[in-house]
């Protein structure tokens, strides 16, 4: 048990830190997260809505109370991280490395936040 609460601390600490990462840039490189958008065929006026709703996803897995709430989080950060591994893939930009590090995290985190919470 012991363990895989280390585990657990670990891939969800690991998996904030390089969201956090995210965010940053999001919030302060705003010229080259607009570029990054466009060429993705984003809609540039999505981005800080989009960091702000990592944001809510992060506090949700670190609240220990609400179950519910986390697991639509560990969802949506599930999806994102698809179909940004997917959007960094289709135009060849070479970036989808970050996307596939921050997948096996939350797959790592899930799994043993399954196994703690037995």
């Amino acid at each position: 048990m012991k363990r895989d609460k280390i585990i657990y601390y670990i891939a969800t600490g690991l998996l904030t830190l390089l969201m956090l990462f995210s965010v940053s840039m999001y919030f302060f490189k705003h010229e080259d997260v607009s570029a990054m958008f466009t060429n993705f065929g984003y809609p540039t006026y999505i981005i800080y809505p989009y960091a702000v709703a990592k944001l809510l996803g992060l506090v949700a897995l670190w609240l220990p109370n609400f179950k519910t709430l986390k697991e639509w989080a560990y969802s949506a950060f599930f999806f994102a991280f698809i179909l940004a591994f997917f959007a960094h893939y289709m135009i060849g930009d070479g970036e989808q490395t970050g996307a596939l590090v921050a997948l096996v995290l939350l797959i790592v985190s899930y799994i043993f936040y399954k196994r703690v919470n037995k």
